[in-house]
């Protein structure tokens, strides 16, 4: 069992709350270097999601291996490693931004999401053991917040830096070819030079300030909400359809909350949107997501619970993406936004209901829905195939938010409440 002496210790919240917010800040940049790099570096859509790809694919190779890490380091000095492998990262951009070169940039990106994973291992279990089960939504909402704040920030401090002139830019190179071409791009890489040396630096520091923190030690014994009867039958994590299923959840909606929030400003430019505006589109998403957190922390488990919570989500998902397919202009971009409201409160509901019961195979079981933030990595390659497609184009491209949010629906309603596959 958890020690009731930090049961009701916020410090431990709050520290965490700032991880939250800083590897929130981290994983919506994405929504700006997308864009960005793909001016850049000359991509069509498909290619400028690779950044997706190579930032939400780390989750799914390093997840296994972080629960091994976890195991000998413990959740703190986890948290703490996972810092400074995201520092290593931002540098790698460096290198990326003064040679122009795509893959050293997606490189950057997978050792940051490796450095995510191990944070995400260790800080989703952590927070859910903080406290009763019946409140861990709650508790994952308040870090939601952290995360999407962060979020809403992110693209507009990005954007300012290395898109400060983006219609201006985009003027210019239509006018450019050959050498100056190449100089022109060569310049507006090295834009991210700065801003993420900076950001290294930063994890650094907060490396050395959660190694020196009063975050407490979690035993090993006491990670599971109920380490009872069921888990001590079963031989393996698989023989958990609740487990199972929640990974497939999760797969789904990692995708459709990467595709909301990093595909919007390409949208937006398709739909005619200048970029000078649709380079903060990712913010309004993020914003919109705040909004469905703040909603969480005060409903649940108040006036609904987190199955009913979840199936609200999925259905709200449901016809934003329908409304986003039958309109267009600034209202279908403003319906792919408020999927931002609709996602706020999957994440937090699906944890708990995915690892309930798992006893001592919560540690793996957690391993294997971070694994499923691979679903951030292919479900935007596909919308961007479609999306590059003349007979689909990136309107009709959305139809892929439909079947996801339909399987979220069916796991909040009954899919979490098998505990057998008989």
């Amino acid at each position: 069992m958890t020690s009731p002496s930090y049961r009701n210790d916020l410090r431990p919240i709050l520290i965490l709350g700032a991880l939250f917010f800083i590897f929130g800040f981290v994983t919506w940049l994405n929504g700006t270097l997308i864009p960005y790099l793909k001016i850049a570096c000359e991509l069509s859509t498909f290619q400028s999601l690779f950044v997706a790809f190579a930032f939400y694919i780390s989750y799914f190779v390093m997840a296994l291996p972080s629960s091994w890490v976890l195991s000998r380091t413990g959740f703190k000095n986890g948290m703490m490693l996972g810092l400074l492998v995201m520092a290593v990262g931002a540098l790698l951009f460096i290198p990326a931004a003064r040679t122009r070169t795509y893959g050293m940039f997606l490189t950057g990106l997978f050792v940051i999401g490796t450095g995510l994973s191990l944070l995400q291992t260790a800080s989703n279990p952590y927070i859910t053991i903080l406290g009763p089960i019946e409140r861990a939504a709650q508790r994952i909402s308040i870090m939601g917040i952290c995360n999407k704040v962060a979020g809403v920030l992110a693209p507009i401090v990005l954007g300012a830096v290395v898109l400060h002139d983006a219609d201006g830019l985009m003027e210019e190179l239509t006018t450019l070819s050959g050498d100056a071409l190449s100089a022109r791009l060569d310049g507006l890489a090295l834009r991210v030079v700065v801003p993420y040396a900076l950001m290294s630096v930063v994890l650094v520091g907060l490396a050395m300030l959660v190694r020196l923190s009063n975050l407490p030690a979690i035993k090993e014994g006491s990670e599971g909400p109920d380490p009872a009867d069921a888990a001590q039958e079963r031989t393996s994590v698989l023989q958990f359809p609740q487990l199972v299923l929640g990974a497939i959840a999760l797969f789904l909606y990692v995708g459709v909350e990467v595709i909301a929030g990093d595909t919007i400003g390409t949208y937006a430019q398709e739909q005619g949107i200048p970029l000078s505006s649709a380079k903060h589109f990712t913010s309004y998403t993020l914003a919109a997501m705040v909004v469905g957190y703040i909603l969480g922390i005060l409903a649940i488990p108040r006036w609904i619970s987190q199955e009913r919570a979840l199936s609200i989500s999925a259905i709200t998902g449901t016809l934003f993406g329908m409304l986003a397919l039958m309109t267009t202009g600034y209202l279908s971009v403003l319906s792919i936004a408020l999927l931002g409201l609709a996602n706020a409160l999957v994440w937090p509901a699906i944890w708990p209901l995915a690892i309930a019961g798992l006893g001592r195979f919560t540690k793996v079981g957690s391993a294997i829905l971070i694994m499923a933030i691979a679903g951030g990595a292919l479900m935007p390659l596909l919308y961007g195939w479609l999306a590059d497609m003349p007979s689909l184009g990136a309107r009709a491209a959305y139809l892929v938010l439909l079947p996801a949010y339909l399987f979220i629906l069916w796991y909040g309603t009954s899919g979490h409440r098998k505990r057998s596959w008989g």
